[in-house]
């Protein structure tokens, strides 16, 4: 099973090194480590190179998340594709081990992602989506899974996720015209094509961040935008509305667990924003060009 680790890089400078050394202690190595790097302005293409990683520059007008992560099948030869984000730092020498197993104990596996834990001085509002998306039972999803989890079933994240080469080229790989959640996309396809998606718990890296409240807005417009283009997931697998329920009322318990009580006025106002970013996405149709560029968290999406 040969492995094609991908990470897409821009200004990586400080977190390129870590994250090198722990790749490097891995009980299981990927047979390549690859980058394409954004035309960074530091010192990120030369530390990948000193370390022995492939580089591969492109402009940066020319990063898309999907179209990007396309590009590594191109560069490098595997069974399977290891994507990570440069801020994503495995947590122990048998993560790489404990994801990539599933596909050779499930040859459905068309893919699999692992858990994500808040960095320590991650916030209560991070520290508590890291804990409620990525919990801590590992689980197998297949399109059935819809009756239970809903629009969960078709969650991922590239942060950390690996990929079957068979089952992403039969999905026709990640798209090139989605804002964000290309993840999502493909493993809703993999669902519709009989693959099964793996979350595997016991596989873990250190990801968290510190967003702030119009960051979360931002962020949460784009996310209106991909569900309201891509209304095929929602009828498939359901609303994220109630999903976006479920979320505050366990992120309200877990700031009441903590006593965090001057945390309260925070939660209703950013979460009052992130609903805001989110209904006005779904109406992004209706807005000039030059308001989505100010209101997305992908302002180069809309060049």
């Amino acid at each position: 099973m040969r492995t094609i680790l991908c990470l897409p890089t821009l200004n990586a400078e400080k977190q390129l090194p870590e994250l090198i050394k722990t790749v490097e202690k891995q009980i299981y190595k990927p047979n390549e480590c690859w980058i394409i790097d954004s035309s960074s302005t530091d010192l990120t293409v030369q530390i990948a190179r000193a370390a022995g990683w492939s580089v591969h520059v492109i402009p940066q007008k020319e990063f898309n998340h999907g179209r990007t992560r396309n590009l590594f099948t191109k560069l490098a030869s595997g069974d399977i594709y290891l994507y990570l984000t440069q801020d994503a730092l495995p947590a122990n020498v048998e993560t790489f081990k404990a994801l990539l197993k599933v596909f050779e104990i499930d040859p459905q596996a068309g893919l699999a992602y692992g858990r994500q834990l808040p960095h320590p001085n991650a916030t209560p509002f991070e520290a508590h989506a890291r804990l409620f998306n990525y919990p801590e039972k590992s689980v197998r999803k297949t399109l059935e899974s819809s009756k239970v989890l809903g629009i969960k079933t078709s969650f991922c994240s590239n942060s950390f996720a690996a990929y079957r080469v068979q089952a992403l080229k039969s999905t026709g790989g990640f798209p090139d015209h989605t804002i964000l959640s290309e993840d999502t996309y493909v493993s809703a396809k993999m669902l519709l094509e009989g693959w099964s998606a793996r979350y595997v718990a016991e596989a873990t890296v250190y990801h968290s961040h510190d967003y702030s409240i119009f960051e979360e807005f931002k962020r949460y417009f784009d996310l209106g935008i991909f569900y309201s283009r891509e209304k095929w997931i929602r009828e498939v697998f359901g609303n994220a509305e109630r999903e976006g329920t479920r979320f505050l009322i366990s992120e309200l318990s877990y700031l009441r667990k903590l006593n965090k009580s001057q945390f309260y006025f925070e939660w209703f106002f950013r979460n009052g924003m992130k609903w805001l970013g989110y209904r006005l996405g779904f109406v992004e149709n209706f807005l000039p060009l030059y308001l989505k560029r100010r209101m997305s968290m992908h302002a180069g999406y809309w060049r």
